[in-house]
């Protein structure tokens, strides 16, 4: 037994802390595997849960992060031996259970993605819990039928994390790709990872229309409130939006026009509980879908001591792309 560095969040008298610690072995929660973590990332959530601005946090002490990549150095669950390369994510991690921003996990195995051939574990948390709710974004579109003949794809919250690896990936399976961002100073970077146009995002902003023009066959949202309920009103007849987030809020100012008189369906995305074969379909695709230099374009790296400096960044949409976490 010994210790191990990981950023702890704590309750307060008035909310949450989060610091940088030394956490005992002792105290990790049950699992039947045990992971060196290597490489983790910053999500929207994490940003969430080390600021308190949200209850994201359901126990205390918490470990933050939502998702690693790393070495199993111990394994009770007969899918795992030592030294074999996994992937984790969701499940409740940096909720419910010890999370990610730590030199070592113990989880289940049942949770865990065996790392792509081809993949190295910071190229999986440069695509993170973000590229991969990207990726089950599109697998969902595809299950609906859209394919690039059927129309252009638009994408909210473009230079973010979410949105910048939807673009790379749809832009890559021939999609027409429309890139919405409130930063119209990254139009070279959004054009780079594929875009062919851009959409200042305050034309999705108003007071949203019962049916407005038919301007895309589907999108891939992570903003939430009145932009989705825009996107619905303006949506091809058939066509579908792939809800993931509510950076903008959890409210949706619509009405069932969009529903019942052009067939539009509202596609929900979790990537906490995803099923694990789903899980494994998304990691595979993004190892075969994903352009690795792409990735590189859209990633920048940073250390355990900066998560708790940056992740007011993220909340305030400062960030673009992706940010690594090295570990060890």
């Amino acid at each position: 037994m010994g210790t191990f560095k990981a950023i702890r969040i704590d309750k307060a008298d008035k909310g949450t802390t989060a610091a940088l610690t030394q956490f005992d072995d002792a105290d990790l929660m049950e699992g039947d595997v045990t992971v060196a973590v290597e490489w983790s990332t910053i999500n929207y959530k994490d940003g969430l849960a080390i600021s308190g601005k949200a209850p994201v946090v359901r126990r205390f002490p918490m470990i933050a992060g939502i998702d690693f990549a790393g070495t199993v150095i111990a394994s009770g669950n007969p899918q795992w031996t030592a030294g074999d390369k996994v992937i984790g994510n969701g499940w409740g991690m940096g909720e419910t259970h010890l999370g990610a921003y730590a030199e070592k996990v113990r989880v289940k195995g049942d949770w865990l993605v065996r790392l792509p051939d081809g993949m190295t574990t910071r190229d999986a948390m440069a695509i993170g819990t973000a590229g991969y709710t990207a990726m089950l974004s599109v697998l969902a579109l595809e299950k609906h039928g859209l394919t690039p003949k059927r129309g252009a794809i638009i994408v909210t919250g473009a230079a973010g994390g979410v949105g910048s690896v939807a673009i790379a990936i749809l832009a890559k399976l021939g999609f027409h790709v429309i890139a919405s961002t409130g930063r119209t100073s990254e139009e070279q970077y959004l054009r780079s990872l594929g875009a062919a146009e851009i959409l200042d995002r305050n034309e999705l902003t108003g007071a949203a229309k019962p049916l407005a023009k038919e301007l895309w066959a589907g999108g891939i949202d992570s903003v939430g409130s009145t932009t989705l309920a825009n996107l619905l009103s303006m949506t091809k007849y058939g066509g579908a939006i792939a809800a993931c987030g509510l950076a903008a809020g959890m409210d949706l100012p619509t009405s069932v026009a969009p529903f019942i008189l052009r067939g539009v369906c509202l596609l929900g995305i979790d990537s906490v509980m995803c099923p694990i074969e789903t899980r494994r379909r998304a990691w595979s695709r993004l190892a075969s879908d994903l352009d690795r230099s792409k990735l590189a374009e859209i990633t920048q790296e940073i250390s355990l001591d900066e998560v708790l400096s940056t992740a007011p960044s993220i909340l305030a949409g400062q960030v673009r792309g992706r940010l690594v976490v090295k570990i060890m």
